[in-house]
């Protein structure tokens, strides 16, 4: 899980003891489910397979007291794979206390932060780990130890982070598919900080709206969440990907304007210490149409231009690539939506299509699909050991 479970456990003694009568009095939700997971093609590696099942678990827990001037909130999240042992995995999503007054807000614990408007990457998403074996696309997080610090003024909404504790990126498993064809290792992980897993880093951000104008600006300095692979021998003795992590600072910008149906949006970010100092950016919009063809279903067009100036060396296969999507909201009972995209390489004939979409059935059930095609992958490019793992993925999920 990557916490260390003493101060896990006491961390959740302190919590929980914040008044037993108010704890009692608390609302408990959350889902669980199954997902199939199978692949068109065969793999490309011996170790892997045709088909994947799963279950998952994620209960929450959410209590208010004092006219909801505190409150604490937890949520797991655990997963049961077939074959693969790395997606095997549990991990506290979220477990803080929070407390609010005039103008500020404390909260304290282990919880997820979002930044971002885009919809292909989410360059400025910089506090949370990237729970990669839950899904390629990035947007599983993993929950990161905190103190929060909210100041909320005329001038805006001030943010203070310091991050106690860092969490390693999860990796498929050698017998997952969408792995590189050298398996990752986390086991030997280099840290450029000495103090490895436990250097404190800290954030800044500050956001406001300015009319029709959503503008946040932030500065990250500590720990990559994002490592190098760089080739080395793993624990098992095999050859592998070891990740190292570099120590950074990153100043990152985003910007989203509504304009009637246009929905403008920008992210750009310069970060230092990861090599070269570089500066990355992913900037586009989204058009939404009411009502198309007189019937209750609205359609979104986005449009996104993805860019990093590292080129060739780049970390990120998206380093010169343009996304289009097609995005439908049926406005039905049922919650009904499906987004349909491709990102293509503008250097190469390589492009990803992917296929996202949900519907619920009664008030507790939901049926998600989703589904991803690699085409034209050159050998140069940082996705050719996923050639043959285009995919579709179908969860059905039960909420209490």
């Amino acid at each position: 899980m990557g916490i260390d479970p003493r101060g896990l456990g006491r961390l959740t003694a302190a919590l929980l003891c914040m008044g037993s009568a108010a704890v009692q009095a608390g609302e408990w939700s959350g889902q669980v489910g199954g997902e199939y997971r199978g692949f068109f093609e065969t793999p490309l590696f011996p170790e892997q397979h045709d088909s994947y099942l799963s279950a998952f678990a994620q209960p929450e827990y959410r209590h208010a007291w004092n006219n909801d001037k505190q409150r604490i909130a937890f949520a797991a999240f655990g997963r049961i794979s077939q074959y693969d042992e790395a997606r095997t995995h549990a991990d506290i999503r979220e477990l803080n206390w929070q407390k609010s007054g005039s103008g500020y807000e404390w909260r304290v614990g282990i919880q997820k932060v979002f930044w971002g408007v885009t919809e292909s990457q989410h360059l400025v998403d910089i506090i949370n780990q990237t729970d990669l074996v839950e899904d390629p696309d990035g947007e599983d997080k993993l929950g990161q130890p905190m103190i929060n610090l909210t100041l909320v003024r005329d001038w805006g909404t001030l943010d203070f982070f310091v991050l106690t504790g860092f969490r390693e990126r999860t990796f498929p498993g050698r017998e997952g598919r969408l792995r590189a064809a050298l398996p990752v290792d986390t086991q030997p992980a280099v840290f450029e900080s000495s103090r490895g897993r436990r250097r404190i880093d800290y954030a800044l951000r500050w956001h406001k709206s300015l009319g029709d104008w959503e503008v946040g600006l932030a500065h990250f300095s500590g720990t990559a969440r994002d490592p190098r692979l760089l080739p080395g021998i793993g624990g098992d003795g095999a050859p592998a990907l070891i990740p190292h992590y570099d120590v950074i600072d990153q100043t990152s910008l985003d910007v989203q304007v509504t304009t009637g149906a246009w929905l403008w949006k920008l992210e750009t970010i310069r970060r230092a210490g990861q090599g070269p100092t570089y500066a990355a950016l992913t900037a586009g919009f989204e058009y939404t149409i009411s009502g198309i063809l007189d019937s209750g279903i609205d359609m979104g067009l986005l449009a996104e231009y993805l860019y990093d100036d590292r080129g060739a060396t780049a970390t990120t296969p998206f380093q010169d690539d343009v996304f289009a999507g097609v995005r439908l909201a049926f406005n039905d009972v049922s919650g009904s939506e499906a987004l349909l995209g491709i990102i293509a390489d503008r250097d190469s004939d390589a492009h990803i299509v992917s296929l996202e979409a949900s519907r619920r059935f009664g008030k507790s059930t939901k049926l998600s699909l989703e589904a991803r095609w690699f085409n034209g992958v050159p050998a140069t490019d940082l996705l050719f050991s996923q050639r043959r793992d285009d995919y579709v993925q179908m969860e059905l999920a039960y909420y209490f």
